[in-house]
Parts: C-alpha cells; sequence; structure tokens
C-alpha cells in the first residue's frame, strides 16, 4: 500500500473520464426532451443549477429541477442521451488515469470508481474504456441509497470492499460534491482535480487535502502523506 490508504474511490467524468462537454450537452437533450429549450430563462435556470449540482445523482438533480413525471422522463433520457455519446467514442480517459488505475492496485490500494450517473450509464462508460480488469468496483448512487454530496457512495465501497477505517480512504473528484462526500466519510484524503466541472475556486472552498492539476499527481501525493 501507499502509506495508510487500501482504498482509493475515484470520480468518474471529469476525473478519471475525460468530458469534453458531454455530460452537459446529455443534460441539454434531457431538458430538451421535458420543454426546457435553450434561450429561454427556465434554460439558463436550469443550466446554472445542473453545473451547480455536478457530481450529484443525476435522478436528484431532475427531481430537483422538475415535478415528476417529467424528472422521471428527464432522467432516462439523460442516461440514453449520454450512453449514445459513449457508443460513438467521444469518451475516452482523462490522460494518465489508466496507469494511475494500475500503479494504485499494483501498491495494493483497492480502486472503487464511483459516479451520479445511473448503473446502465456507469456500465456502458466502464466497458467502452475496458476498466472491468483495472478497478474492483464502481457503484451509482442506486447501488447504495443516496447520491453525493452523501457519503453514502464512499461508505459502500468500504462496506464491500472490506475497508473498515476512514482513514484508509482517499477520495478524488472535481467537484465540490464529491469532495463533501469524502469529507462526510471522514476518509483519510480527500483530494480535487482540476480537469472536470469546479475550478480551484469552488473546490477550495469546501473541505480538501490537495487540489491537483490532475489525477497524474495522486501517486506522488500519497506517497508523500
Amino acid at each position: 500500500m501507499i502509506g495508510p490508504y487500501a482504498l482509493a474511490c475515484l470520480d468518474m467524468a471529469g476525473t478519471t473520464v475525460r468530458d469534453d462537454g458531454a455530460v452537459e450537452a446529455a443534460f441539454d437533450q434531457a431538458l430538451a426532451a421535458v420543454g426546457i429549450a435553450r434561450g429561454t430563462p427556465r434554460y439558463d435556470e436550469a443550466h446554472a443549477f445542473v453545473r451547480q449540482t455536478m457530481g450529484w445523482s443525476k435522478a436528484d438533480v431532475f427531481a430537483k429541477l422538475l415535478d415528476n413525471p417529467e424528472a422521471e422522463r428527464a432522467t432516462v433520457q439523460f442516461a440514453s442521451a449520454y450512453e449514445a455519446i459513449v457508443a460513438a467514442g467521444d469518451v475516452g480517459p482523462v490522460p494518465g488515469a489508466p496507469e494511475v488505475l494500475r500503479d494504485l492496485r499494483a501498491r495494493g490500494v483497492r480502486v472503487c470508481l464511483t459516479t451520479g450517473f445511473a448503473p446502465s450509464t456507469r456500465d456502458a462508460l466502464v466497458d467502452a474504456l475496458e476498466w472491468r480488469g483495472a478497478i474492483d468496483l464502481a457503484l451509482s448512487p442506486a447501488d447504495v441509497g443516496r447520491g453525493r454530496p452523501a457519503p453514502d457512495l464512499i461508505l459502500g465501497a468500504m462496506a464491500r470492499l472490506g475497508v473498515e477505517d476512514p482513514n484508509a480512504v482517499v477520495v478524488v473528484g472535481d467537484t465540490t460534491s464529491d469532495l463533501e462526500a469524502g469529507a462526510a466519510a471522514r476518509a483519510g484524503a480527500v483530494v480535487g482535480v482540476l480537469t472536470g466541472a469546479h475550478d480551484e475556486a469552488a473546490l477550495t472552498a469546501v473541505p480538501h487535502t490537495a487540489i491537483l492539476p490532475d489525477i497524474t499527481g495522486l501517486i506522488g501525493l500519497l506517497e508523500r502523506s
């Protein structure tokens, strides 16, 4: 292991997976499916909320924005739109992320990918990246109860992978909700990266251990801790 760390909970889109606007594009399609068009005040309000809540369960985001059944329809449309982007080959790993996954596991650190995506979207992404053999686990809010900023994804990974001490966990993400979830789980290290949705000012405003330009700095950070 690297220092005390036995488990790394790594976010997907924006942290280990290159986003390039794919999440926002899928949100736009979902909003359009329920009649919220670009250029309208309602779209501008919804888009601002989407940006603010990056990292949340997508179902939770739409539940806050819309009434049922619109929220349910938008959630389904988001998953369909993002999975189509994945199928088209328009997503890939953040540069260096596959090597980080490999290095963590080579040093005895188990790896769980965490996401606000539905399980079907998460699995499509993991399969497209051919990461099944590179990780120990991948979890969505549907697997554990609540999405971020609640700690359930991290606590669920600990329970499934047999890690009892939260000090043995490092949490890495590109959104404030990733870092808030790590702090709520009392993880030993809570690390932000600047390759995704939220900038350095936003990430430094919430509890964290370190902010890195990207995930390639994680191994060195853990070695120094």
